[in-house]
Parts: structure tokens; sequence; C-alpha cells
């Protein structure tokens, strides 16, 4: 087996694993994440308490299946939205070039002039996210300009090519040759973008989470679980093992799978 299919079949197991456990998540344990029982904080992990509970008496096996479903749903809630607002100013800058290139360039160098989290930290903190989908709102402000600065540069190269140039002479639409002869070629450059957007979307909502400007606190978050732990490293280290593991598992999927597919995908692995 080639190296790029074994790290998809890697990534997507993992993927593949931690989304089951998301689906699962109410039958895979009978305990509320919120619930709090403080006559039960800081057990450690056991039968009936799996990895443990935390300092409210709350099961930490619970809240992490939980928060695999809210990770889950903000990445690839953020890389749907961004995907498509990508695809169609991509498309707008590469397609028809000129002033309307110029401009959409500039904006997306300004945004690259910030660090990234650093950016995405000020909105979030401007805005006193409150909810999912002003996360999801958040990282879309600038998730978009990667996708778009690719779609753009991948139309550049692709609109010179004989089958476009030839679809153009018979008379073809603008639409019509973006949808027919130049999207499809985006498909595999696009599925390697996003599926790396998928582990620096959740690592950076974990992150939202961590420093208290994420969801709100009482929805389970890997992130909040690694914020709590950090106070009680030394009389309860699971508290913040078992939610780094999780996050661990999630990443390195997303990773293993958008390193496999750049192996597929490229012409010169193939060769």
């Amino acid at each position: 087996m080639k190296k790029g299919w074994f790290l998809s079949y890697t990534g997507g197991a993992l993927i593949g694993f931690m989304m089951v456990v998301a689906i699962l998540a109410p039958f895979l344990t009978g305990y509320d994440p919120t619930n709090m029982a403080l006559q039960d904080r800081f057990l450690f992990p056991s039968w009936t308490h799996w990895m443990g509970t935390d300092q409210n008496g709350a099961d930490i096996f619970a809240q992490i299946v939980f928060g695999a479903r809210i990770s889950l749903i903000i990445a690839f809630s953020v890389v749907s939205v961004s995907l498509i607002l990508g695809l169609v100013i991509g498309s707008l800058a590469g397609y028809m070039g000129g002033w309307v290139d110029l401009i959409i360039m500039r904006i997306i160098d300004m945004i690259y002039a910030f660090p990234g989290f650093l950016l995405v930290l000020t909105i979030a903190a401007v805005m006193q996210s409150a909810s999912i989908a002003q996360v999801v709102f958040v990282l879309c402000l600038t998730g978009w300009a990667s996708y778009a600065r690719l779609i753009r540069g991948e139309i550049l190269h692709l609109k010179t090519k004989d089958y476009v140039l030839s679809a153009d002479a018979l008379g073809a639409s603008h639409l019509r040759k973006l949808v027919l002869y130049i999207w499809p070629n985006l498909v595999g450059p696009v599925m390697i973008q996003a599926s790396f957007g998928m582990a620096v979307t959740i690592i950076t909502e974990s992150s939202l989470s961590f420093l208290g400007i994420g969801v709100p606190p009482s929805t389970p978050t890997w992130g909040s679980l690694l914020n709590s732990g950090r106070s009680f490293l030394l009389e309860a280290p699971y508290m913040s093992v078992f939610p780094g593991i999780a996050l661990l598992i999630l990443v390195l999927g997303f990773n293993l799978l958008g390193d496999g597919l750049r192996d597929i995908l490229d012409p010169k692995n193939n060769s």
C-alpha cells in the first residue's frame, strides 16, 4: 500500500471513530455532562466513572463525548461556509482579473497581515461570543481567505487550458465555463485544504474555549475541560490528560487525511 493511501485510511479511521463517538454520545454514557454532584468531586477513573470526575463532580467521559459533537459541528460549519465564500470570491478574483482581482487580493493581504489566531481572538473578544453560531461566524470572518487565495491561484492556471479556451471559442457563458470546466478540477486541492482547515478550526475553537471566550461555559467543550484541568494538574491530572488525548486524536486524523490526499492527488507522486 502506498504511503498516501495508508495515511488517508489511518486519518479517516480516526475521524470516523470520533464521529461515531459524537453521534452515539447519549448511548455511550448514562451521565449528564452538565450535572453536578459535589459529593463525587475528583473521583479517579473507575468502572463507575471511566475518566473520573471534575471539581464539580461531573463525569469527564460524558463531557468529552458530548464535547466531540461541539468540535465537529463547529469545524464542519466553519469549513463549509468558508469554502463556499472562498469559492465565490476566489472565482471572481481569478476569473475576472483586473481591478476585481486587485481589490480582493488586497483585502486578503490585509487579513494575512495580522497573526491569524490573534485576529480571531480580537474579533471574538469584541463580539463577546456566547453561542455556537457566533463562534462559527467569527471563525468564518477570516477562514474564507485561505480558500479564496487557493482557488484564485488555481483558476488563473486553469483558465488558460485548451479545453477552457475551446469552450470559450464555442460561445460558452462564463458561468458554464466555471461550473463545467474549471470547478471540477478544483476538487482535489480544495479537499486537501479543507482537511487541514478542519484541524485548524478545531484547535482554534478549543483555544477560544480555553480562554473563556468561545461557546457558553455551560456547554461541554474540550477547550473548557483543559482550562478547568490546568488548575488541578497535581491532584487530578486526568482532567487534562483525557480531553487532550481526544483533541490529539481528532486533529491528527484530519492532518493525516490531508497529507494522504496530497500524496494521492499530487501528479508527481503518481508518475
